[in-house]
């Protein structure tokens, strides 16, 4: 008996917290939060002087989790302290009975506990917080799991420095990096000068969002349970020049629509006249032949309609006069009017030929795609935006990708969508799984995302709009600063495709984005004030301003403003240019 004492049961593991940054001091890194939907912040938190802010969109609970080695046959203790409508905590793959709890404490912090038994054979767990479905964003601090410790004679050891680090530009935003796997990491974390860790679970990473024609440098390390290892030799990689990149656009640019072939009641405006302060002048508008044929026409507006219009070798030679003083002057392809479907490869290939034959005639520097109405819908079944099977989405991208190769990196392309083709993606794409949708809905962002190489610049019509629901799941509407701030968020930090997680549209880079505005109250509905105006930039560009959203980033080299247009804004005093020169020192 006393020897059977003597030999006595292993000593059990003390106590330990497993959790890896479960007070979220060192950002995101350890997590992984699905569509992106998580970020740090430094008001409120519970402890510390962070925590997890993470935000539901679409079919997207905003769950965030970190898989945590464990013990098998040991019971553990999880808890966390949050604040929000619903949040949730749990533990997955146990081996015996996952559990869950949760809570509604808005505007007060709660604690959440829990606790779980590991199967005899179990040596990982999966801890989550997240939120419900179509509510606003939660927090989670201080989060724990206390249990057993795994690590000493036998448990894991800290992982050894990833090897073979390897970095290659795959487009020119954008670099894929491979390493070799480290035995015993459960997680990996990349390493980039200035950016937030990035955290993975494979030996390879794709890096988006980078900025043509720049060099970087990424380093990793492995992760597991015992802690983080060293950091790799450095790899480096140079994206390419983006095609559609600046376009020899100033810093901050402004953009408008002169109506050069018809008139209205602000009055014609000729290309002599236009003031030095647009950058981008866009001629409205070449119209086709008809909807399906291709043929795009542009001619200037007919003496009759416009008595003072100048003549073609006049107009001809104030757009050589611009294009000397540094400015672009481009061909818009549809407005209100022209709606353009190319069908077929034959109005296809006639869309190449003609606004090839306007862009040569004119002398301008590139294309403007104005396609409204229903110029673009997307078929029944056609439901990734990264790999669209409609032909008239197929078409245009095609048509596209031959000009920029007829005209080379110097061709401007920019891009003139409704809300309804873009930001509403965020909620529907297409017909949806069903149908019944309406097949218009985020119908541009096929368009936008082949092309994003390509693109110079992408003002999306902040106006004429019904109501959009943001990243924050709330709808805001047209006519003040928070819509533009809303809106403006969406592209400068993706989102997820009808809630599809797995099928996030990336950001675009902020010199590609411009907020497109009327003019004057008389240009459009949704007409936003001077005053709301400069408080979405700040927003944007300073974070200051923001009122109650809250954006995911800022953003100074956001490109700057597009109008209609610079009619309506003669008609209104100049009003509209004088602000933006005001506030970009123009």
């Amino acid at each position: 008996m006393a020897g059977f004492l003597a030999a006595g049961p292993p000593a059990a593991a003390a106590d330990a917290d497993l959790v890896r940054n479960g007070g979220f001091e060192a950002g995101l890194d350890g997590w992984s939060c699905s569509g992106g939907s998580g970020t740090v912040v430094t008001t409120p938190v519970h402890g510390g002087s962070s925590a997890l802010r993470a935000t539901p969109a679409g079919q997207d609970n905003a769950r965030c989790s970190q898989t945590v080695t464990v013990a098998p046959d040991s019971t553990y203790t999880l808890g966390a302290w949050v604040q929000g409508a619903y949040v949730y905590l749990g533990a997955s793959g146990t081996g015996t009975t996952d559990v869950s709890t949760w809570t509604q404490t808005p505007g007060a912090w709660k604690q959440l506990t829990t606790t779980f038994r590991t199967g005899p054979s179990t040596t990982s767990v999966t801890v989550h917080t997240h939120g419900w479905y179509g509510q606003p964003a939660h927090l989670t601090d201080d989060l724990t799991l206390v249990g057993p410790d795994p690590g000493g004679p036998g448990g894991p050891q800290l992982p050894a420095a990833p090897t073979g680090l390897t970095a290659s530009a795959t487009s020119s935003t954008s670099v894929a990096l491979t390493w070799s796997a480290v035995p015993g990491a459960t997680s990996y974390t990349v390493h980039r000068d200035g950016a937030a860790p990035l955290s993975v679970t494979s030996a390879s990473a794709a890096v988006t969002g980078l900025t043509a024609a720049t060099t970087y440098t990424f380093r990793v390390s492995a992760v597991n349970a015992a802690g983080t290892s060293p950091q790799s030799a450095p790899a480096t990689a140079t994206t390419p020049g983006g095609g559609g990149g600046g376009g020899g656009l100033p810093a901050h640019a402004l953009v408008g629509y002169l109506h050069a072939s018809f008139a209205n009641g602000s009055g014609y405006v000729r290309m002599a006249d236009v003031p030095a302060s647009w950058g981008v002048i866009n001629l409205a508008f070449g119209e086709p032949t008809s909807v399906t044929s291709g043929d795009i026409r542009f001619r200037l507006c007919p003496v009759a309609e416009c008595p003072n219009v100048e003549s073609e070798a006049e107009f001809k030679a104030a757009v050589k006069a611009k294009q000397a003083a540094g400015k672009k002057v481009l061909i818009s392809i549809g407005g209100q009017n022209g709606q353009v479907q190319l069908a077929s490869t034959a109005a296809r290939d006639t869309f190449v030929s003609s606004v090839s034959k306007i862009i040569d005639e004119y002398g301008l520097d590139g294309l403007d795609i104005d396609f409204e109405g229903h110029s673009l819908s997307l078929a029944t079944g056609d439901t990734d935006f990264r790999a669209p099977t409609t032909p008239v989405i197929v078409n245009l991208v095609s048509a596209v990708k031959t000009l920029k190769a007829k005209y080379g990196p110097g061709f401007v392309l920019t891009m003139a969508p409704e809300t309804f083709f873009v930001q509403l993606g965020y909620q529907y794409y297409g017909s949806g799984p069903w149908g019944g949708q309406d097949p218009r809905a985020g119908a541009y962002l096929p368009v936008i995302h082949a092309l994003r190489d390509d693109l110079t610049l992408l003002h999306v019509q902040d106006y004429n709009s019904g109501s959009i629901m943001g990243l924050d799941n709330q709808y805001h509407s047209m006519g003040g600063a928070d819509f533009h701030i809303a809106m403006t968020d969406m592209l400068l930090t993706g989102f997820p495709v009808a809630g599809n997680t797995a099928r996030v549209f990336p950001a675009l880079r902020t010199d590609q984005v411009a907020i497109g505005l009327p003019a004057t109250t008389d240009a459009g509905n949704g007409h936003t004030s001077p005053t709301e105006v400069t408080k979405a930039l700040n927003c944007l560009t300073k974070k200051t301003d923001c009122g109650t959203y809250q954006t995911h980033g800022t953003w100074p080299g956001l490109r700057g403003l597009m109008t209609w247009s610079i009619n309506w804004d003669r008609f209104g005093g100049w009003e509209f240019s004088r602000n933006f020169d005001a506030y970009f020192g123009g």
